[in-house]
């Protein structure tokens, strides 16, 4: 009875994250205040190409009709879970692990991004985002497949939890902007929850150029977009108290903390976690009612300093 209780508890889809909470240092920029931060001067050039209109929308939640998922699933494993190889297609780009995938991702659904297991060829990203509770450590794969062999995908990132480390310059990550993806997901637990959301989200837009502190990575070159990395911060004046709670709390996080743009996709999708307790027919309506333009794009590569006056880094 002991040896099946600790196969259970040593992985679990959305378990429990270890504490502390946010993720990362509190002084990490995905846990950054910057309710404060200066607006960038091209803000509203920014946000026009956008679209001023284009309404938000929220990239996560259930179960979808066909058989996938919406939003990133994250796996929580303990200190004895099994290392294995992974085989990288940008392996100068890639940590080299080995990483804690769990058998059972082979064949069953919804352990990576897309619900689809590692052995059935499928579009889209195929995120698999693993946490070792234990160690402490966040280990995040991009495009991971199982060949029946061996497992292979284009590029893999190592977090430890307890470390501020940057990506180095040019490295992608799992993500095209060289971040982590955990800690910007809009999590179930924390929306439901009775304290305040107390960091940015992850953002894409369809186009972006080059990057900015805290990206390390460019995935595109396009005049007149928003960088990798960039910051957009709902306006503080922005009235959301006719909200549910959950909402409010969302909502209150992208006042303070933010979104970053992490990748190129659908503009103004805001990534979450899947969770099958999501209700899509609350978080729709109430994430299409902001638009692009209520949101000002926080001074590029912002970031304060130790003595708290802000500063840009710029790539």
């Amino acid at each position: 009875m002991p040896i099946v209780a600790l196969v259970i508890w040593a992985q679990i889809i959305g378990g429990a994250l270890p504490p502390p909470l946010p993720l990362f240092p509190p002084t990490n920029w995905w846990n950054t205040d910057v309710s404060g931060a200066p607006v960038d001067p091209n803000s509203t050039t920014f946000i026009n190409y956008i679209g001023a209109t284009r309404k938000l929308h929220p990239d996560f939640g259930g179960d979808s009709d066909d058989g996938g998922i919406y939003g990133f699933p994250y796996v929580i494993v303990n200190a004895s879970q099994p290392r294995v190889p992974v085989i990288f297609d940008y392996a100068d780009e890639s940590d080299p692990g080995p990483y804690p995938i769990p058998e059972e991702a082979k064949t069953e659904t919804k352990w990576i991004e897309g619900g689809q297991p590692g052995n059935v060829d499928s579009d889209g990203d195929r995120h698999m985002l693993i946490v070792d509770r234990d160690n402490r450590i966040d280990y995040e794969l991009y495009d991971v497949r199982w060949t029946g062999s061996r497992w292979e995908a284009g590029s893999g990132a190592i977090f430890p939890l307890d470390s501020n480390a940057r990506r180095p310059d040019g490295w992608t990550s799992a993500d095209a902007a060289g971040l982590a993806i955990l800690p910007g997901l809009v999590r179930y637990d924390e929306a439901s929850g009775s304290d305040p959301i107390r960091h940015a989200f992850r953002v894409t837009v369809r186009n972006t150029n080059g990057y900015v502190f805290p990206a390390s990575h460019r995935a595109g070159s396009t005049a007149g977009a928003l960088p990798m990395g960039a910051r957009l911060r709902l306006k503080a004046d922005k009235d959301i108290s006719r909200f549910p709670a959950e909402v409010q709390r969302i909502f209150q996080a992208m006042k303070t903390y933010g979104l970053i743009v992490a990748d190129n996709g659908s503009d103004m999708y805001i990534s979450g976690t899947y969770d099958t307790r999501w209700n899509n027919d609350v978080l729709n309506p109430a994430f299409a009612s902001l638009t692009a333009s209520d949101f000002d794009v926080v001074q590029l590569g912002w970031q304060p300093s130790v003595r708290g006056r802000a500063r840009a880094v710029r790539h």
